[in-house]
């Protein structure tokens, strides 16, 4: 392995497709309408980012402030909710799980680079949140992590690691520091 970087060669790399840079560009130019939308409004949300190919449950709130870097590479199920200012860097599919909750200000960053190669080659990462998952506010959640069902990941927690069903974590880098009890056994 070499010592040197060659930002140059990343540079060059074909990360996307046309198609996908002209859909990326529409959807630059179209994501400032969800900020326009009354808060009220959920369901127009929900029709716009289906109209970008996101899959998109029931009765699903996503708040006016949301960044969404791709929308058809995002999967939310039916009564999830997306706070104020979250970030959802979804290069890869993110899939957030029924009832979930996203809080403002978290950080699902489903995107990275290859720091073993000179070309740092970009990564186009996964993301699963579990079915009633609540990442609290300005949590972090690397890419490759799978949040298991139930899950509890505290406020500003930073998590690199899978979190197992009805686990509890906070913390720099995130730690186990409780269980949840599942109080919703119903299945969805």
């Amino acid at each position: 392995m070499t010592d040197r970087l060659d930002i140059a060669a990343n540079r060059r790399a074909a990360k996307w497709t046309r198609r996908e840079l002209f859909l990326r560009s529409l959807w630059e130019l179209t994501q400032p309408l969800l900020g326009l939308i009354p808060r009220q409004f959920w369901g127009l949300r929900r029709w716009l980012l289906r109209l970008f190919g996101a899959k998109v449950g029931r009765e699903v709130h996503i708040h006016r402030t949301v960044r969404i870097a791709i929308p058809w590479n995002l999967s939310i199920e039916d009564e999830a909710a997306i706070g104020d200012c979250v970030q959802i860097y979804n290069l890869g599919h993110v899939n957030i799980g029924a009832k979930a909750t996203i809080s403002q200000g978290a950080h699902l960053c489903a995107g990275t680079h290859d720091h073993r190669r000179p070309d740092l080659p970009l990564l186009k990462c996964t993301i699963k949140i579990g079915r009633g998952a609540w990442v609290c506010a300005d949590a972090f959640v690397g890419p490759n992590v799978s949040v298991g069902d139930f899950a509890i990941l505290g406020a500003r927690a930073v998590v690199v690691r899978d979190v197992a069903p009805g686990l509890i974590v906070a913390g720099n880098p995130a730690r186990i520091v409780g269980r949840r009890e599942c109080f919703d056994k119903v299945t969805s």
